[in-house]
């Protein structure tokens, strides 16, 4: 839900993302929608969306192991981490879920395929593992199945992880 008090919906099945008025049913596809692909204007299953204070949306797209930034208004969408292929590498993701944004347009994302939570700057072509990374497990070191990101007024990063049933709450810097 974004500051105006709109609400934003991934439809995984429909490889869209659709935003609600209060009182609306319907909903208007604001990303995607134009079937399921890789192109810049589609989706491939897409799971979480974060807004920032431009009204852009963040997508994960899962499927296509990329997030994407669609900017208020757009037709395309731009990528903005992953979108080299399934992989662990530094340029890659591995199924993301979670997304979030922060104020300085840092963009986090809940590497789940990885078991890592990465960060990538605004217009950086690689991301820095920040949490994980280190394999699979339960030890707070490691990650298994990160899916929700969320910040506190304290800049204190939460994570949810599927594999796990547990959340997590790491203090990190946001600079």
């Amino acid at each position: 839900m974004d500051d105006d008090g709109l609400l934003y919906i991934a439809d995984y099945n429909q490889h869209e993302v659709k935003r609600y008025r209060i009182g609306e049913s319907q909903g208007t596809v604001v990303t995607g929608g134009n079937g399921q692909g890789n192109r810049l204007d589609q989706l491939n299953c897409p799971t979480y969306v974060s807004v920032d204070r431009d009204h852009s949306l963040f997508v994960s797209d899962t499927s296509n192991h990329r997030v994407m930034k669609w900017m208020e208004g757009a037709k395309q969408g731009i990528i903005v981490a992953g979108g080299q292929g399934q992989g662990n590498s530094l340029t890659q993701l591995s199924y993301p879920r979670g997304v979030i944004v922060n104020q300085s347009g840092i963009v986090y994302v809940a590497d789940s395929g990885n078991n890592r939570i990465m960060c990538w700057p605004q217009g950086a072509t690689r991301g820095s593992i920040i949490i994980g990374g280190n394999g699979y497990g339960n030890q707070s070191n490691k990650l298994s199945g990160p899916i929700g990101l969320s910040f506190d007024r304290e800049g204190n990063l939460y994570v949810s992880e599927n594999g796990n049933h547990r959340v997590q709450k790491f203090n990190i810097d946001q600079s």
